[in-house]
């Protein structure tokens, strides 16, 4: 008998849907149909398959109402939260459009007169790309369309096959977007679901693919990067953060506290980019506590098809005791607790918002992903000692400062290693902007041009008339 997927709603702990997994034999099959599919599809016309994605892009707006209900039904994303991610594709989607022509025409570098020898016509140099082929996307649970629209849109568009494993988290909307793009004129053996768990990105990854695109755990990015690395094919893995942001003694305290908490805090703090730690200076500490604890208590806490919920359950039951585990270590060591550090008593996979002060870094909550509604708020002297805190991690997504001098800022964030930089901003990603990790927080680039030659391999052209 197959395996099965079990889809359970975390704000009602109640069985949504069970779902075949697919098994090794299964993946073979999928993998053998992209790999004949591809060469016909990266042969048409870029236009045909702009068309296609261009019609995904309206579904996508026409359907928004179906497809948040589902997303918020198996993930227990708030349901305001769950249609802006949703909207946000079609911005992103725009980009890659209007940008895909330009990637994909040869570039002329080079070219020299006719050679002096007989017979010897001018030189050009020429520089082309290709599609990488067949791609493994690997995506997650936490914004489904977020990060599998930044791997498998440009992937399409670029002439690839996409084998596309949905999280078994967010499994039936991975079907919903799959449905989506077929009915927008993808082939269906151009873009395939692989659902399952564990082993069947195993098996996806025993593949001969061309490329592997994951967003997850460091811990499994890590395994990932073992198993691609004898295939020597391109390895792109969005992972976790620890991701710090500093309020400088000049800030603006109001912009600042309303703006990390609502970094720390949205989709219940379930995201890569989400503030992880805030450094206060000691001049502004206590005037930014009270405003960001006021800000805090104001979220909305409920049932997450409320579209006045702001807070609805984490996704994972397990993350419930990776919290409190963390809110128990840091209370130990002498922290403070100022609100929520435990579940909620009612149904469904509720931790309460919680913010703890008086933090150092040998506090888990400092130093490990929560992943969850939980930060830590430190006190700090100076410049300098923020640095260095935040320098404390072998992370490096995101960091932000908070202030009014904009080269103070810049000096700052240029001595952390981390793939994004904020001033008096955080938790923020343009398709415009190279989204990328450093260390533990993963390798490669998604989104920017960049984001689209992720995609393809070049070719280098040498043609001499004759």
């Amino acid at each position: 008998m197959a395996d099965v997927l079990s889809i359970i709603n975390p704000a009602t702990e109640a069985l949504i849907q069970e779902i075949p997994a697919d098994d090794g034999a299964a993946v073979a099959e999928k993998y053998a149909r992209a790999r004949r599919a591809q060469p016909g599809w990266a042969a048409l016309p870029l236009g045909d398959r702009v068309k296609s994605i261009l019609r995904f892009r309206e579904l996508l707006v026409e359907q928004v109402d179906t497809l948040a209900a589902l997303l918020t039904s198996e993930t227990g994303k708030p349901i305001t939260q769950a249609r802006n991610e949703i909207l946000a594709v079609p911005v992103r989607i725009d980009f890659f459009v209007e940008n895909a022509a330009k990637v994909l025409a040869p570039e002329r570098v080079y070219s020299e007169p006719a050679a002096a020898l007989p017979g010897m016509g001018m030189l050009e140099e020429v520089i082309g790309y290709d599609p990488l082929g067949v791609v493994a996307n690997i995506s997650a649970w936490n914004y489904p369309y977020f990060v599998g629209g930044n791997v498998f849109i440009p992937a399409l568009l670029m002439g690839n096959a996409v084998l596309y494993k949905p999280s078994e988290l967010a499994a039936l909307t991975g079907d919903a977007i799959a449905s989506l793009l077929h009915e927008s004129g993808i082939p269906q053996d151009i873009f395939i679901p692989v659902v399952g768990a564990g082993l069947t990105g195993a098996a996806l990854l025993e593949q001969p693919i061309d490329g592997i695109f994951f967003t997850g755990s460091y811990a499994t990015g890590q395994k990932i990067a073992v198993a691609a690395a004898p295939k020597l094919i391109r390895t792109q893995l969005e992972l976790g953060g620890k991701d710090p942001a500093y309020v400088g003694a000049a800030a603006n305290v109001a912009v600042a506290a309303a703006g990390l908490a609502d970094g720390a805090f949205y989709n219940n703090g379930q995201s890569c980019c989400a503030v992880e730690r805030i450094y206060v200076h000691t001049d502004v500490y206590e005037e930014f506590l009270d405003v960001f604890m006021e800000t805090v208590e104001g979220f909305n806490l409920g049932d997450p098809t409320d579209p006045a919920t702001y807070l609805g359950p984490v996704s994972r039951k397990p993350q419930l005791d990776i919290l409190a585990d963390q809110v128990a270590d840091a209370i130990a060591k002498g922290a403070t607790l100022h609100c929520g550090g435990q579940r909620v008593d009612r149904r469904g996979w509720y931790f309460a918002p919680t913010v703890l002060t008086e933090v150092n870094h040998t506090m888990t909550v400092m130093q490990e992903e929560s992943f969850g509604p939980v930060i830590g708020i430190q006190r700090v002297a100076s410049d300098g000692e923020a640095i260095a805190l935040m320098q404390d991690t072998p992370y490096g997504l995101t960091a932000a400062v908070y202030g009014t001098d904009r080269e103070r800022a810049v000096g700052i964030l240029s001595q952390l290693k981390t793939g994004s930089a904020y001033w008096n901003c955080c938790d923020r990603v343009s398709p415009r902007l190279p989204w990328s990790g450093r260390g533990h927080s993963g390798l490669g680039t998604t989104l920017s041009l960049a984001g689209l030659y992720t995609f393809l391999q070049p070719r280098a052209w040498h043609l001499r008339a004759g």
